[in-house]
């Protein structure tokens, strides 16, 4: 894979990891509200329950997992498909909450 390609996989899964960080944080932070009817908390607020910050840093590392796996393979099956060749695999997108 010569440069410009590189740079262009670059610049496309960084795009795309980006969109799909911004989606996996509103479906994280709706289905929370969903399931129980109140904001997320904030874990690093002394005054939450520690189960609570427990369950939500279990159910945010969750939900932004499978985002980050769907993301990825997204990017590379459309990438294969757009320009004919495999994907890079070693520029995997990744984003936090």
């Amino acid at each position: 894979m010569n440069v410009s390609q590189r740079l262009l996989w670059n610049l496309y899964a960084g795009a795309v990891g980006a969109l799909s960080a911004l989606i996996a944080q509103k479906a994280v932070r709706g289905a929370w509200k969903l399931a129980t009817g109140d904001e997320p908390p904030d874990p690093n607020d002394p005054a939450t329950p520690i189960s609570e910050a427990v369950i939500w840093a279990v159910a945010g590392g969750i939900g932004i997992g499978v985002a980050q796996l769907l993301t990825n393979r997204l990017a590379a099956t459309q990438w294969e498909k757009a320009m004919g060749t495999p994907a890079p695999t070693r520029s995997r997108v990744t984003f936090h909450l």
